[in-house]
């Protein structure tokens, strides 16, 4: 909005034409804005919730002493990305309206299990089935779109010149591969929807099984998000994408801008879901912020780098799939509790060891992600 009224502008207001500081503005705004209101929605959560979010009884007995924490602080981050993005993007690019897109409906799918967990005081929430189902149908028309508007972009950029080698034939519904130069696998349109909807629920439910430990998901959110801020700026300039040897993806640039709103909602909420916790964020922002980096992910075509970049939430997921299968077929419990941070916890160690810990790790495979773009 403020980018649109300002970038026309020449001398030093031409500042807002380059999406670096554009970047560097909306992780003020989302910081700022997240740190003013987080007190009074706090407050007003917990008079609207009462007893909060519901415990697992069969957790952690330290979790015993969170009962009372609201829930639903999701939507702090939330309204610290929208007016981030909205305020300094470039909102005549699409790419933007369709990481939002499933931003938000992953946000209202998270805010539906929300309420019905805290309505309904249990740990059930939303029907499995039906949350999948909602997630689906949210993803795929999101990767449909995705699919549509990379073709235009592509052609629009090298009408323009500022593509000088036409991609590959397939490269709208192509998936790339890491280590590999110019080579890209065409899923063709079923099979890229089909992918591209699996990433990013994959991606939503992932970072919602981390969100189990105060700060314990959004530091690596914030980490992921800014190596895919990265990421976006690299494929979405052709120069860079050009020395990284990356497919250059006309347009993601922009996707910058709201990874720096990411970044900046997710530190003004960080200062109040620090340990001890004042809010949980919830399925509503969990749901939300895993879809927003699937669908980067998906903009970007580094479907494949989320899983590096992401290793923890996959190692999440894939935690409590070995858990349920191995309980089926033996009888027994394969980790003490899951997800795995859980049986940490159970192993003895304490909270605030086991969020540091797997921030370490988080920042290490972002590093391992970013290495990738340079080895072709």
């Amino acid at each position: 909005m403020l980018y649109h009224l300002l970038s026309p502008y020449t001398g030093e207001l031409n500042l807002f034409s380059f999406i670096t500081f554009r970047v560097a503005l909306a992780l003020a705004t989302g910081l700022i804005l997240t740190m003013l209101f987080g007190h009074p929605m706090i407050l007003w959560l917990r008079k609207r919730q009462g007893k909060g979010q519901p415990i697992r009884t069969d957790g952690p007995e330290s979790h015993l002493a969170k009962k009372g924490t609201p829930t639903m602080g999701g939507f702090l981050i939330l309204f610290g990305i929208l007016a981030g993005t909205l305020l300094w993007a470039d909102l005549t690019n699409q790419y933007i309206w369709i990481v939002l897109f499933v931003t938000i409906g992953f946000c209202f799918v998270g805010f539906i299990d929300d309420y019905q967990k805290v309505t309904k005081r249990g740990t059930a929430g939303l029907s499995g089935k039906v949350r999948l189902l909602m997630e689906f149908a949210i993803a795929g028309a999101a990767v449909f779109w995705i699919s549509t508007y990379a073709q235009s972009t592509t052609d629009a950029a090298l009408a323009a010149g500022t593509l000088k080698v036409a991609p590959q034939d397939g490269f709208a519904t192509g998936l790339a591969l890491p280590f590999f130069k110019d080579f890209m696998f065409d899923l063709t349109i079923y099979g890229f929807i089909a992918f591209g909807a699996f990433v990013i629920v994959g991606a939503g439910n992932a970072v919602n099984f981390t969100d189990g430990l105060d700060g314990l998901a959004i530091g690596p959110v914030m980490i992921a998000g800014a190596t895919f801020g990265f990421i976006a700026y690299a494929t979405g300039t052709p120069r860079f994408a050009d020395y990284l040897l990356l497919s250059p993806t006309p347009g993601t640039a922009e996707l910058a801008v709201v990874m720096g709103a990411l970044v900046g909602g997710g530190l003004g909420f960080l200062w109040y879901n620090a340990p001890p916790a004042k809010v949980f964020m919830g399925d509503t922002g969990s749901l939300a912020l895993g879809g927003c980096l699937g669908a980067m992910a998906v903009c970007t075509k580094h479907e494949l780098v989320l899983a590096i970049v992401g290793g923890l939430f996959l190692f999440e997921a894939l935690s409590v799939i070995i858990q349920v299968l191995y309980f089926k077929a033996t009888g027994k419990r394969f980790f003490k509790m899951a997800p795995v941070h859980h049986h940490f916890e159970k192993l003895g160690w304490s909270e605030p060891t086991v969020v540091i810990r797997f921030w370490i790790i988080a920042f290490l495979l972002a590093l391992v992600g970013l290495a990738t773009l340079r080895l072709r």
